[in-house]
C-alpha cells in the first residue's frame, strides 16, 4: 500500500513547509545532534515501559523492519483476532498519510487510541499528533472512541524493582482532537504540494525552535560573525528584526536595542572589544579563604532509575572541587561513582569531606545548590552539615553577567562560552569526548551499563574526570579574572 507521508513528516510540515521539504528531498543538509538523539532514546524508553503498562495480556507488538506496508497488513491481521488484546504500534495509512499508533486498547465499548509522550505535560503540538492519528484511523475498523495522550508524570516516586505503575499520567484528549480532526485533511494536501514542488522559500524566526529545535537550521540562516538570535532578551522581536532584515547583531540600529543589558552586548559587539566594570572585584571583597570552587555532574532521565527518585530529579554521581588558598595555591579533590547503585550518599560524604568547614564555596549558576538539597534529601542524617556546605555557596554567574562582556561570548554568560573570552587555552574544545554536560551523562550511562567493558568503562572514567576537573578549574580562572587577580 502506497504512502507518501508519514505522521513525523506532517508535523514537520506544521513546523515549517521547508523543513518537510528538506528532510524528505535533502536530509543531507541537516542533522540531530547527540542531544536530541538521546531525547528520541528517551522516548523509546517511555514508549517501551508503557507498552508493560498497558498490556493486561496477550498485547501484540506490530513489529517492521524497512517494510512499513507489511507492517500495515499485520496490524489487518491482528485486528481480526480477539477484540480484547491491546495493539502496540498499530500501523494505518490514510490518503497516503501513514501511523503507527503506540497504543490501541479495543474493549466492549470501542477502540481507545492512546498517544505517549516523554513529556512532562500536554503540549500543543501533542494536541495536532493525536488529531492526526485520529483522521487517519476514522475510517477503519480501529475508529477510536476516545483519543489520550499519556504523559511523565513528574510527581511519580519510583518505588524500584522495574515497577512503573504511575510512571504515567493519561489525560482525555478526544473532544480536542475531534475538534481539530476535520483540518488533517488540507495539511495533508498542503504537505503533498510542497514536496511535489521545488523547495519552498520560508521566513526564519522563532518558529525554527518551536515547537522543537530544526536540524536544517545551519542551512537556512544567514552565517554571520555575531547572528542576531544572540542579543539577550530578543526572543519576543527576533521574528520583526529578521523581517526588516537584520541578521547580525551589528547591523541593528541603536534606536531599536532594548533594555541596557541587551545595549551592553550591543556596544561591545560593534566596539569590537570586552567590557568589564570596576564593581566586579567588589563582589569578592570580605569572602575569605580558603575558597572553594565545586562543580557537580548529574543524572537524571524522565525514568526513575533508583528507589525513591522521580523523573528529571538530578542525582549527582560526581564532583570536583578546586580549593584555593590565600597565596594562591591549589588543590583538588573528586570523587565519581560508576557502579550504577544509588549514588547519593557515597557523594554527600566525600563532599562535606572534601568542602571543609569555613570559607566561600562558589558555584555557576544554582544548580550546585539544588544538587545539594537533593544529597540531603536522600541522607537525612547528613542534612545538617549539607546545609551548612550549601550556606556557604556563592555564583559566580551573577557576578560575570552583571560586570562582564566580551563578543565571543555570543550573547552567552554560560562558563563554556565566558572561559574562551578570558582564557583562550582553556577553551572545553581541547577536552575529549566529553566536553558539556549532556556529554557526560551519556558517558556515565555507559560506563554503568554492565555490557560495558573494562577498558572502555576506564577511558570513560578517565574523560569525566577531565571535564569535571576542567568546569573547576575554569571557575577559579574566571573568579580571578573578575576579582583583577
Amino acid at each position: 500500500m502506497a504512502h507518501g507521508l508519514s505522521k513525523s513528516k506532517l508535523m514537520s510540515f506544521r513546523q515549517c513547509p521547508k523543513r518537510l521539504w528538506l528532510e524528505k528531498h535533502r536530509p543531507d543538509l541537516g542533522g540531530f545532534d547527540a542531544e536530541t538523539q538521546a531525547r528520541f532514546a528517551e522516548g523509546h524508553e517511555v514508549g517501551a515501559i508503557a507498552q508493560r503498562l498497558y498490556d493486561t495480556g496477550g498485547g501484540v507488538l506490530v513489529e517492521y523492519g524497512d517494510d512499513l506496508s507489511g507492517a500495515v497488513e499485520r496490524t489487518q491481521q491482528v485486528l481480526k483476532g480477539s477484540p480484547s488484546v491491546p495493539v502496540f504500534e498499530a500501523t494505518f495509512v490514510r490518503n497516503g498519510l501513514l501511523v503507527r499508533a503506540d497504543v490501541l486498547l479495543r474493549g466492549a465499548d470501542g477502540p481507545k487510541l492512546i498517544e505517549v509522550k516523554a513529556s512532562g505535560s500536554v503540549k500543543p503540538q501533542h494536541v495536532e499528533d493525536c488529531a492526526v492519528q485520529s483522521w487517519v484511523l476514522d475510517t477503519t475498523p480501529a475508529r477510536p472512541r476516545a483519543v489520550a495522550l499519556a504523559h511523565v508524570d513528574s510527581s511519580f516516586v519510583y518505588p524500584g524493582d522495574g515497577d512503573y505503575a504511575g510512571l504515567l499520567a493519561e489525560v482525555d484528549l478526544t473532544v480536542e482532537a475531534t475538534r481539530l480532526r476535520a483540518e488533517v485533511p488540507d495539511w495533508v494536501l498542503a504537505a503533498k504540494r510542497v514536496l511535489s514542488r521545488d523547495e519552498p522559500e520560508a521566513a526564519i524566526g522563532r518558529r525554527c525552535s518551536t515547537p522543537y529545535d530544526c536540524p536544517f537550521m545551519a542551512y537556512c540562516w544567514k552565517d554571520t560573525e555575531y547572528p542576531i538570535a544572540n542579543l539577550p532578551g530578543v526572543n519576543s522581536r527576533l521574528d520583526e528584526l529578521l523581517a526588516a532584515g537584520y541578521h547580525d547583531v551589528r547591523e541593528v540600529p541603536e534606536p531599536m536595542v532594548r533594555g541596557a543589558q541587551q545595549l551592553r552586548v550591543w556596544r561591545a559587539v560593534r566596539d569590537g572589544r570586552a567590557t568589564l566594570a570596576a564593581e566586579a572585584r567588589e563582589a569578592f571583597s570580605g569572602l575569605g579563604w580558603p575558597r572553594c570552587y565545586l562543580d557537580f555532574e548529574t543524572a537524571g532521565g524522565a525514568v526513575p532509575r533508583w528507589a525513591g527518585t522521580r523523573p528529571w530529579q538530578q542525582l549527582p554521581f560526581q564532583f570536583s572541587l578546586h580549593v584555593e588558598h590565600a597565596d594562591g595555591r591549589l588543590e583538588h579533590a573528586e570523587f565519581l561513582d560508576t557502579s550504577g547503585g544509588h549514588p547519593a550518599r557515597a557523594v554527600a560524604k566525600a563532599l562535606i569531606e572534601a568542602c571543609g568547614e569555613a570559607g566561600p564555596v562558589f558555584m555557576y549558576t544554582p544548580f550546585e545548590r539544588g544538587c545539594i538539597n537533593t544529597l540531603g534529601q536522600f541522607c537525612p542524617d547528613l542534612r545538617e552539615q549539607l546545609e551548612a556546605i550549601a550556606a556557604r555557596l556563592v555564583d559566580l554567574h551573577p557576578i560575570a553577567r552583571q560586570h562582564y562582556y566580551h563578543p565571543a561570548m555570543q550573547g552567552s554568560w554560560s562558563i563554556k562560552k565566558l572561559l574562551p573570552a578570558i582564557a583562550p587555552e582553556m577553551d572545553y574544545s581541547t577536552l575529549g569526548e566529553v566536553q558539556e554536560g549532556g556529554a557526560a551523562q551519556r558517558a556515565w550511562a555507559e560506563a554503568t551499563n554492565p555490557a560495558t567493558g573494562e577498558a572502555r568503562r576506564a577511558e570513560i572514567r578517565a574523560a569525566l574526570l577531565a571535564y569535571c576537573r576542567h568546569d573547576t578549574l575554569a571557575m577559579v580562572t574566571v573568579a580571578r579574572f573578575l576579582e583583577g587577580r
